[in-house]
């Protein structure tokens, strides 16, 4: 039977991981953590990869717990960063932690022997007495030793303050807690935070007396070298509020094809075998996009619901009539349901959109056959706007105008 840290390497998960590890996960089912930052209300495709780790730890049969740093959030981690992160309120942290803790729900089963677990720092960091924390864990880390650390020794010349320089040990200290808590005997993240999960081992080590492990995963960029989780538009969200399953779809559609093997293996739940095949059927026939659309469901399935994968997937068919031409970015406008008569005459909507200047301009419009709607030509001057028309969650319904070939718009209709 091929064990958990065989599967993450054939999958492209494993950056480096701590001597012994292989051997401590084919032992006994262990509990291992992932952190988050709480520094939006959502996470971002680029969270993906620690997420689809701590989904593929669970169904190795070994406990995951997912930790929102509510604490940490109030010190910000200085790993990666060339400037010191802006300080976000208390309320805004706490806010931003619910929302990822919902979130994380589609990837983790929070039922069951191996249970998934939801922690937030802040239930112990924030009332941590300054100096129990000095005596009891500052005193295990020499100078010499936190100046050894990437994310320390990166930010010398432009400046870190002491903050930013103390957070690999508040981070250890979670590691400690966790494993004298939860028992925790594992954490994992990006490759960037090797420094801190192996803070955190020393800390076990010297504290406790005993051996904990890490594991990194490699921090993506595209083949062209950009950086992974952004479009035109910004960084691609998992709140659908923020970006729908439509556009959410059609991110994962453009994939290049230098990348879509990878993608499949890191962001899907599919066999190594069935990826095989994917790509040999997109190898005979690139132009048909066969892998970049198995990886496009696939994905907006898990984060969006199978229901709202579908719709999307037919909103892009309909858009170009079955054509394989992938939709670029469009532009959004955005509408309250108040602001509109009742039952949303195509007229006023299409006014509301930006595409007819004014309702005489969209009546000469629709009846020039110039405007379209989910990819259906407009056909009456007298249509009203359905719920059977409307996508999207029930706060932010929307729908696809089009004008002409190439001016699309995405009404998000709020309310």
């Amino acid at each position: 039977m091929t064990d958990l840290l065989t599967t993450l390497a054939a999958r492209g998960f494993v950056q480096d991981a701590t001597p012994g590890l292989a051997e401590r996960l084919r032992a006994t089912p262990l509990t291992a953590y992932v952190g988050f930052d709480p520094t939006a209300d959502s996470l971002h495709v680029g969270s993906l990869v620690p997420v689809m780790g701590l989904a593929w730890l669970q169904r190795f049969g070994h406990s995951p717990i997912a930790l929102v740093g509510g604490g940490t959030g109030m010190v910000g981690d200085p790993s990666g960063k060339r400037d010191e992160r802006p300080m976000l309120g208390l309320d805004q942290i706490d806010r931003n932690s619910q929302g990822i803790a919902r979130q994380l729900t589609r990837f983790l089963s929070f039922e069951g022997s191996n249970a998934a677990r939801m922690r937030n720092n802040a239930d112990w960091l924030r009332g941590l007495r300054l100096m129990e924390f000095f005596r009891d864990t500052g005193k295990h880390f020499t100078l010499g030793y936190m100046l050894q650390k990437e994310s320390v020794r990166s930010r010398l010349e432009t400046g870190i303050s002491y903050t930013e320089f103390s957070y690999m040990v508040v981070q250890a200290y979670d590691f400690w807690h966790l494993h004298r808590t939860e028992g925790c005997e594992l954490q994992m993240g990006g490759s960037d935070q090797w420094g801190n999960i192996t803070a955190g081992i020393e800390l076990v080590g010297r504290r406790e007396g005993k051996q904990v492990h890490g594991l990194v995963f490699p921090l993506l960029t595209t083949a062209a070298g950009a950086k992974f989780g952004k479009s035109e538009g910004g960084n691609i969200w998992l709140d659908p509020a923020r970006t729908s399953a439509y556009h959410f779809y059609q991110f994962w559609l453009n994939t290049e094809d230098a990348d879509v093997e990878r993608y499949l293996k890191l962001f899907t739940f599919l066999p190594l075998e069935r990826i095989a095949a994917v790509m040999a059927e997109h190898g005979r026939e690139p132009g048909r996009r066969a892998a970049q659309r198995e990886l496009a469901r696939e994905i907006t399935s898990i984060i969006h619901g199978t229901a709202a994968a579908d719709q999307a997937i037919q909103t892009s068919e309909a858009l170009f009539g079955g054509s394989l031409e992938v939709l670029p970015e469009m532009p959004e406008r955005r509408v309250a349901r108040s602001e509109l008569p009742e039952g949303l005459p195509v007229v006023e909507v299409l006014v509301a959109s930006g595409l007819a200047s004014s309702k005489a301009d969209a009546r000469r419009g629709i009846q020039g056959k110039g405007f379209y709607l989910n990819g259906r030509q407009i056909d009456s001057v007298e249509l009203h706007l359905g719920e059977g028309t409307l996508q999207g969650p029930p706060e932010a319904r929307f729908v696809i105008l089009r004008k002409g070939k190439k001016n699309y718009v995405r009404l998000v209709i709020e309310g």
